[in-house]
């Protein structure tokens, strides 16, 4: 492995924009660990997959190890694994708020931690979380209350990280998407959902992991929240 080939840490990487992360930094050369509930082996011997809840400590302490065992480092980790949930806030049950907490906090708390105990050790590393756009631009008829309240506690995480490990050596940035075109969304949906954006239509999945690779290769930037989104956090 040369030290141009980074090895990448990607959750939530079995469909959407996850895989498409995985195939974006695969086709860079990099190699990478893939983690989600119900991923399967992989024929790419440059690709590790860990099946498991990311929420569970277990399962991150599992993929970290993988990408020790395989590739012999880590050095990014992209906190993609998300769920959304859309309810009018009063509807949500514990067991959707619990769900939520699981996966957008539990998830990211445990492996960034591990993710950064090895970082630390080679002095660099980079950080990417994945939020949404709805934290700076709630839309009428799209309650988001609990992805707004995990999504942004992200964005915050995300610019303290990139502070408190600035000196390591270490950056933190995220990608703020817009509505993108995912097995999330039906097709019959894709035109009154691209009406949301200024720009008039959904992003593609493609958008966000160019966003990724951009920021992975952009090492004086750091603390960033990237929106790629079609306006929807500029206004309407």
């Amino acid at each position: 492995m040369s030290q141009s080939q980074k090895v990448v840490i990607v959750t939530g990487a079995s469909q959407g924009i996850g895989a498409e992360i995985v195939k974006a930094f695969r086709a860079r050369g990099d190699y990478v660990v893939a983690t989600a509930r119900s991923i399967k082996p992989s024929d790419d011997p440059g690709v590790a997959t860990v099946a498991g809840d990311i929420g569970n400590r277990e399962v991150a302490r599992r993929v970290v190890a993988a990408a020790l065992e395989k590739f012999g480092r880590v050095d990014t980790l992209v906190n993609n694994a998300g769920i959304f949930i859309a309810k009018p806030f009063t509807q949500y049950t514990e067991d959707d708020y619990a769900a939520v907490i699981n996966v957008n906090v539990d998830g990211f708390f445990h492996i960034t931690q591990l993710a950064i105990e090895q970082m630390e050790k080679n002095k660099s590393g980079h950080l990417v979380q994945i939020t949404t756009s709805l934290v700076d631009h709630a839309v009428n008829g799209v309650p988001s209350v609990l992805a707004s309240l995990t999504k942004g506690g992200l964005n915050s995480a995300t610019k303290s990280l990139a502070i408190e490990y600035a000196k390591a050596g270490i950056r933190a940035n995220a990608v703020s998407p817009g509505i993108i075109k995912s097995p999330m969304h039906a097709p019959e949906t894709h035109e009154a959902l691209g009406a949301l954006h200024p720009v008039g239509r959904m992003g593609e999945m493609s958008d966000i992991a160019n966003a990724v690779l951009y920021l992975d290769s952009a090492p004086f930037i750091t603390g960033e929240i990237l929106h790629v989104d079609g306006g929807q956090s500029a206004g309407h």
